[in-house]
């Protein structure tokens, strides 16, 4: 891709994603959004790969008929409240809709089944910034909404998602759609953060930010397409491969590492 044209996308896809976190007007919200959509979809079709095609046709699907919705909440809720404010959305059929619109927007189960193939079409650096930046603004946004969401739904959508992403994952070969399902999970915990505590939703986001997009730069570095792959790239990068060992545990769970910390606290606020 032409550096200037990739430079423009790339400035783009920020722009977009920091308007979104900084507007507290819901048409502004959604202009950013539509504006995210659009600068992320040429960099998943750069390949022009029948694959990257398809990816980009489901991703653009998916997040128009989410950010539809989205407008379509935001109409009821001036209609009944008469304001745009983001902060400002007590009605609970049209919280509703924003929650169902975000989660499909994040690819939570059960509408998720998108987005390992969105994935798997993808290069590993545009699967690193669909799974990573891309999050921010509809998070961002739940956020704003934080107290009028309801934490039944978030919970269940948590839930959901939790198993979902655990149990599907065991079945894949393929590193992306395994990434795929390992993120659909960490939302999961995530939405079960954000129901609880919002700095613990700050905290979780941004170790999982930390620790996938280490994960992706190893999977870019030996070039990792499946399961097999990574047995073969030892000899040649044994450092690397224990680093990726030590980052594939953290995004686990498990105890002395870093990904054990979220998961810890959130199970705490769960039992209290």
């Amino acid at each position: 891709m032409n550096p200037l044209l990739l430079a423009l996308l790339i400035t783009s896809l920020s722009t977009s994603t920091i308007i979104t976190m900084a507007s507290n007007h819901w048409l502004l919200a959604w202009l950013s959004l539509e504006l995210n959509t659009l600068s992320i979809l040429p960099i998943i079709m750069k390949p022009a790969h029948p694959r990257a095609t398809e990816a980009t046709t489901k991703y653009f699907l998916i997040q128009t008929t989410a950010a539809a919705l989205i407008l379509c909440a935001t109409t009821l809720n001036i209609w009944q409240t008469g304001q745009w404010t983001i902060l400002h959305t007590p009605n609970p059929t049209t919280t509703m809709l924003l929650t169902m619109a975000i989660a499909l927007k994040l690819g939570l189960a059960p509408m998720h089944l998108w987005y390992p193939d969105v994935l798997q079409g993808s290069t590993l650096p545009t699967a690193l910034i669909i799974s990573t930046w891309q999050k921010i603004a509809p998070l961002a946004l739940l956020m704003m909404m934080h107290n009028h969401l309801n934490t039944s739904t978030l919970m269940t959508l948590g839930l959901i998602s939790a198993l979902v992403g655990g149990w599907t994952g065991l079945n894949q070969t393929q590193v992306r759609k395994i990434m795929a399902f390992s993120t659909i999970a960490h939302m999961g915990w995530l939405m079960m953060a954000l129901s609880l505590n919002q700095e613990l939703t700050t905290l979780t986001m941004t170790l999982y930010i930390m620790m996938t997009t280490t994960l992706f730069f190893s999977l870019t570095t030996t070039t990792t397409k499946t399961i097999s792959d990574m047995g073969t790239a030892w000899p040649s990068s044994p450092t690397l491969m224990t680093m990726t060992m030590l980052t594939l545990m953290s995004l686990g769970g498990l105890p002395p590492l870093t990904g054990f910390l979220p998961k810890w606290l959130i199970m705490k606020e769960l039992t209290h």
